[in-house]
């Protein structure tokens, strides 16, 4: 089981990004769970026809443990196993903590025992790194970080508190960074921006994605550029990052 988790600050395409490379890896056959760890519980719209699910949260409040796992799932495009863990209501506890309880409880119930993925997806808010958005990161979670960014000042700054974060817990055994993602956004010098975040935190970029309204079509239809445009050229980018990204992995793509 390949298990990834995928940050960066709101706003940057995160999450749409996390959804089509879920959607580029299904489409080459592997079990794909992907689990939304932001409060808007919003991940995985675009894996089904733009409705949000029930989220983990939302289930702990209305009836305690009394729950299967199968209520905390559903199943969207092409298999993917999708899960919102979800947050707190507004101004009543902390969207961390929220977190936390979620993925606890999908270990509890044997989410990961029950479908048995290939590739798991942490979808995380990246604006602020503390203790419960890091939860993904730590041991019997995500073993690999990649952070998505622009060459925007707010994104490069999230996406270099995300990485300091990774490094402080270096050492036990917690996930490594696997690399950033650049999302275009066509500010000026991107591209060298994003490269010297890259070199200021010893990593490399996996890959690039152009910015096209290809995926605000597709995102308009409540879908993912894959199931709406697949013979698009940013269909084309989402299946070589996820190529690129299994590979930072070691892991390998069915042919």
């Amino acid at each position: 089981m390949v298990k990834i988790a995928v940050y960066g600050k709101g706003g940057i395409g995160k999450s749409t990004t996390v959804s089509n490379l879920s959607a580029a890896l299904a489409e080459r056959g592997l079990r794909v769970m992907q689990i939304g760890c932001d409060p808007k519980a919003d991940s995985t719209v675009t894996l089904h026809s733009g409705r949000k699910l029930r989220t983990v949260l939302d289930l702990v409040r209305e009836k305690g443990n009394g729950f299967s796992v199968h209520d905390m799932t559903a199943i969207g495009y092409r298999g993917i196993v999708c899960v919102e863990a979800g947050g707190p209501s507004p101004g009543t506890g902390c969207a961390g903590r929220g977190i936390i309880a979620a993925l606890e409880k999908l270990k509890e119930k044997g989410a990961y025992e029950t479908y048995n993925p290939d590739v798991v997806f942490y979808d995380v808010l990246g604006d602020v790194v503390c203790g419960g958005f890091t939860m993904p990161m730590r041991n019997g979670y995500a073993d690999q970080v990649f952070i998505v960014t622009s060459g925007e000042s707010m994104a490069l700054h999230a996406a270099s508190n995300i990485a300091q974060a990774v490094w402080n817990f270096r050492g036990r055994g917690y996930a490594k960074l696997g690399g950033l993602i650049l999302n275009c956004r066509k500010v000026e010098r991107e591209d060298e921006k994003v490269k010297e975040l890259a070199d200021d935190i010893h990593t490399a970029i996996v890959g690039s994605l152009d910015f096209s309204k290809t995926v605000q079509k597709a995102e308009a239809l409540g879908k993912t550029v894959l199931e709406t445009f697949p013979e698009s050229q940013m269909a084309g980018e989402y299946r070589r990052l996820a190529e690129n990204v299994m590979r930072a992995c070691g892991g390998e793509l069915p042919c």
